[in-house]
């Protein structure tokens, strides 16, 4: 993390990278417990905890709000979702094509932030030069 206001929108691009790369780990031992009885499917939140941070920024410009996160508060966290559901006899309730679905979504949002901050990485780059 590079403490500069010219890094403020890759510091915030670096974290929700961080949190699809979880996400991504998290998935995949879903995927891998899917058949495991009793298993309780967890995924990953962070795009809320990110909203509701910018969101509660005194600021009205969006640059603004960005320079104002706490960015080292912005943590993705690990929960279990829907403990109390399964639909199966065996107390599982993961459904491995929604798993793999997601799995896909993630690896592009993944995808999406690495060339986001690439962008603003050689943004900087030129108004260097």
């Amino acid at each position: 993390m590079i403490n500069s206001s010219a890094f403020d929108y890759i510091n915030v691009l670096d974290k929700a990278a961080d949190a699809a790369w979880i996400r991504n780990d998290v998935i995949a031992n879903n995927i891998a417990n899917a058949s495991t009885p009793g298993y309780k499917r967890q995924d990953v939140e962070f795009e809320a905890e990110l909203k509701r941070a910018l969101k509660h920024s005194k600021y009205t410009t969006m640059d603004d709000k960005v320079g104002d996160l706490k960015i080292n508060k912005l943590n993705p966290r690990t929960y279990t979702d829907s403990a109390g559901f399964s639909y199966r006899l065996d107390g599982n309730n993961v459904d491995i094509e929604t798993e793999n679905v997601t799995l896909a979504a993630n690896q592009l949002r993944y995808n999406g932030l690495i060339d986001s901050m690439t962008q603003e990485l050689k943004n900087l780059q030129i108004v260097i030069k």
